[in-house]
């Protein structure tokens, strides 16, 4: 295994070669605010750095994201929730800008889990003084995404099967369209346990509710290279939508200690059902088409990180 200090794509990236930096903020995360985009305007002028600070909007997300990180810049600041983070990290990958995901939303697994609890500005001076980079891994899933372009990466964790409609009501509540996300919630609750899926992971095939995927970082186990599977499958339909929504919870949250159901490394698998699959990345909304595969990334996108956690985490996550 390679490491992290040997690496051709993180050597002699750190803050001292920062001179460019593009931020992007989504002003409709929880937490992020009104004046969110002005204070870090200031904090990256006062730094000395070339910069450009950008809103997005739900008419553009993906329009506005997609020039920050086209715009070649040394850096790009995400400050939203955890799917504004996927959104922008998907884009760089592994050959793109380092991204640095800073907690501004209501979730803010990757944020936190990266950085701390620390307040986004402290966060971002330190990096900006003195930061390393370090891979984050990644999860990959392919098929024929009717609104995914046929494939999509996450960071946090995944839900394949119809628990992951709960992901719609919501972002129906984000949205403050309470009609929408009590329709959906009804939906959700109809359909959670009757629907079930195909699955194969590690060779091993079988039907359940709803897999459930965690990457490395969320699960605070670094030295991982896999990613952590647990299937779905209560035997009691009637305690079946507290499972669902205890599934959902805990792979928001990556919290496996509160999931009788356990966990087990998977590298690739593959999931299967007679109707499309809805599936949740990183607490967003996907529908992909009957047959999806998956599989784990070493290298996902490249985290500008605080010095000690970049050396901490360098061991394990480069191939």
């Amino acid at each position: 295994m390679q490491s992290e200090l040997h690496d051709t794509k993180l050597r002699d990236k750190g803050a001292a070669a920062i001179r460019r930096v593009h931020a992007v903020v989504n002003p409709s995360s929880g937490g992020v605010g009104p004046e969110a985009a002005a204070e870090l305007e200031a904090l990256l002028a006062e730094l000395g750095l070339e910069h450009r600070v950008s809103e997005l909007n739900p008419e553009a997300c993906e329009r506005i994201a997609r020039g920050a990180v086209d715009a070649g810049p040394d850096l790009v600041v995400v400050l939203g929730g955890d799917g504004t983070a996927r959104l922008v990290a998907e884009m760089c990958g592994a050959e793109g800008p380092l991204v640095a995901p800073l907690a501004g939303g209501t979730m803010n697994k990757l944020g936190r889990a990266l950085y701390g609890a620390a307040p986004w500005p402290e966060t971002l001076r330190d990096l900006l003084e003195a930061g390393q980079p370090r891979w984050v891994p990644a999860g990959e899933i392919e098929g024929e995404a009717k609104a995914a372009g046929g494939s999509r990466a996450f960071y946090c964790g995944a839900v394949l099967g119809s628990p992951a409609l709960l992901a719609q009501a919501r972002e129906a509540i984000r949205a403050r369209a309470i009609r929408r996300a009590w329709r959906q919630t009804v939906i959700a609750q109809r359909r959670a346990f009757r629907a079930r899926v195909s699955y194969q992971l590690n060779g091993e095939i079988g039907r359940g509710v709803a897999v459930s995927l965690i990457c490395p970082t969320i699960a605070q186990d670094e030295a991982a290279e896999a990613l952590k599977a647990a299937v779905l499958d209560p035997p009691d339909p009637d305690a079946g939508a507290a499972a669902g929504l205890r599934l959902v919870v805990s792979n928001l949250s990556g919290d496996w200690r509160q999931d009788p159901h356990g966990a087990l490394p998977c590298l690739t698998g593959r999931a299967w059902a007679r109707t499309p699959i809805p599936v949740m990345l990183d607490g967003e909304f996907f529908r992909f088409g009957r047959r999806v595969e998956f599989r784990f990334r070493s290298q996902g996108f490249r985290a500008l990180s605080r010095p000690m956690e970049a050396a901490s985490m360098a061991h394990g996550l480069c191939a």
